[in-house]
């Protein structure tokens, strides 16, 4: 049974930074491991995501340029690294893993979720 477990989360001011972890446990064969976060009008906003091999990083608009993926496969371990954090950064972000070929594409195995709440 695979399992994704993301623990990191809390508050923390406008401009201010904060790393969240999703640890798997369990053997997922995963191409993608990405963090995705409510938004309207859809079950899921993607946020970005890394090639198990460590070789890409894909980044969606919000994201870009403030957020990164750091990776730890020895630890079965990766990350979701916010800078700059703006209040509508505010969300539950999940992280998944997909085994297929794409990092937009649909993804298998899903967390619980670790809230971020930045204030003004």
């Amino acid at each position: 049974q695979v399992q994704l477990v993301e623990s990191g989360g809390g508050l923390v001011p406008a401009g201010d930074s904060l790393r969240v972890s999703c640890t798997v446990a369990g053997r997922t064969f995963s191409t993608y491991t990405g963090w995705f976060r409510p938004a309207p009008g859809k079950e899921r906003e993607f946020v970005l995501a890394i090639r198990r091999d460590g070789g890409r990083t894909y980044y969606a608009g919000s994201g870009r340029g403030r957020f990164t993926i750091p990776r730890d496969n020895d630890k079965n371990r990766v990350y979701l690294k916010m800078n700059s954090l703006k209040p509508e950064d505010t969300a539950v972000y999940y992280c998944a893993a997909t085994t297929g070929s794409w990092p937009t594409g649909s993804y298998d195995y899903w967390g619980q979720g670790t809230q971020v709440n930045v204030s003004s």
